[in-house]
């Protein structure tokens, strides 16, 4: 049993968690149920049936199914319309969709919070050498940084009124780094600002493990285009793989043309038998989020109460995403947290983490992902690259009983082989 194995002062510290975190957890419902109530208004207005469900082969001709989720996840996005597909395979291949779609030779696109998530360096063309990277293809690229965890609006409005730039882009989440998530708040003071000076630059927003997290989504502010994967937040964990692109009719247009064939467009794509699962699994998505949170609200809980440092967000802090972050010192105590919670898996918990290199990273990396879906981060997952000061980045679990035991584990496999 994984609780003979959790540690007696680390069990008794979570028993009173339920209670200290009862009003945390409150709010969280309250979110929950708002997003809950858009997504099954969306279902309604737009008449699913059962017959929506059905297996569309070969070209995808005619599947009204894939219609109604693309309207579905347009409306709960805040956008126009939306492109949602599984041949879209995760969220960084739905960046580079949405980015190979609206950059051509000479575009300019500024990335507005600083150095992008490390998989999207080379695509971009910061680091390797692709001949299909943007910077390769003659897109051209420059960054602005965040200060104190805030976008730098001076400056970016001062080089927008240029009038010169394509597309900007805005990362929610904080990827590998220090700096916190980014609030739909944020992001939409800073849309009101650019719009004032600059109406024609396409406004790009990385949605990553943001979806569902706040009653408003970056559409619902004025981002121009939102992306994001369906193994994580809008899959629901039930989800088994694919992403979306969603924002203006038109961009998605250009979106769907570049996933298939100008001429072609969103009119074809077979769903292999996967709109059930792609229905259900946004249906689902408020709860799995709702449930990740707390996950990563007693984490954060936990980790603070036993003495580790730089736990962000704290536990009583406002969330805008799924990640959770600790700074664990020592990539021993790296290596052992990130096994605990492979251990506590209920898939490949004999898989014994190592720090091993990652494609599309630079650095040896450890993750712990024992999921039903690979690579799923709605699921309970943690990762992080293996350099100091070893800061160990969690995210998901489906139910919050499963993910109070993993992270117990995880604290007791530290302790034990301290």
């Amino acid at each position: 049993m994984i609780t003979d194995q959790i540690d007696k002062k680390i069990w008794e510290l979570s028993a009173g968690s339920d209670e200290a975190l009862k009003e945390i957890y409150r709010k969280l419902d309250e979110t929950c149920l708002v997003n809950s109530d858009r997504i099954l208004s969306a279902f309604i207005r737009n008449r699913v049936s059962y017959t929506d469900f059905a297996d569309i082969n070969g070209y995808g001709n005619f599947d009204a199914g894939r219609d109604k989720l693309e309207k579905i996840f347009a409306e709960v996005l805040g956008c126009e319309d939306a492109l949602v597909r599984p041949q879209i395979m995760s969220g960084t291949n739905a960046l580079y969709l949405a980015f190979s779609a609206f950059l051509k030779y000479g575009d300019t696109m500024i990335s507005l919070t600083g150095t992008p998530y490390d998989s999207l360096q080379e695509m971009i063309g910061l680091c390797g050498d692709s001949s299909q990277s943007l910077k390769a293809n003659g897109v051209l690229y420059e960054q602005i940084d965040l200060i104190d965890d805030d976008f730098d609006t001076e400056k970016i409005i001062q080089r927008l009124k240029k009038k010169d730039v394509k597309l900007v882009e805005i990362q929610r989440s904080r990827g590998y780094s220090s700096r916190r998530s980014l609030t739909i708040a944020q992001i939409g003071k800073l849309i009101a600002e650019i719009r004032k000076v600059n109406e024609e630059v396409i406004i790009m927003v990385d949605n990553c493990y943001g979806e569902l997290v706040e009653e408003r989504e970056p559409g619902h502010v004025g981002a121009d285009v939102v992306v994001g994967s369906l193994m994580k937040n809008l899959g629901g964990g039930i989800a088994p793989t694919g992403g979306y692109i969603a924002g203006r009719k038109d961009l998605i247009e250009m979106a769907a043309d570049r996933l298939t064939a100008p001429g072609i467009g969103k009119d074809q794509g077979a769903n292999f038998n996967l709109n059930n699962s792609f229905f259900k699994g946004i249906f689902m998505a408020p709860h799995a989020v709702n449930q990740a949170l707390k996950t990563a609200v007693f984490a954060s809980y936990m980790l603070e109460k036993l003495g580790y440092r730089n736990v962000s967000p704290r536990y009583d802090e406002f969330r805008t995403d799924l990640i959770q972050t600790v700074e664990l010192g020592s990539e021993e105590a790296l290596v052992r947290f990130t096994q605990g919670l492979q251990e506590s898996s209920p898939v490949d918990s004999f898989v014994r983490v190592v720090p091993a290199p990652m494609p599309g990273y630079p650095f040896d990396e450890v993750m712990a992902c024992g999921a039903f879906t690979q690579g799923s981060t709605i699921e309970l997952s943690g990762d992080a690259p293996v350099i100091p000061p070893y800061t160990l980045y969690m995210q998901g679990g489906l139910s919050l009983e499963y993910g109070k035991l993993g992270i117990m584990l995880a604290l007791s496999k530290i302790k034990q082989e301290a």
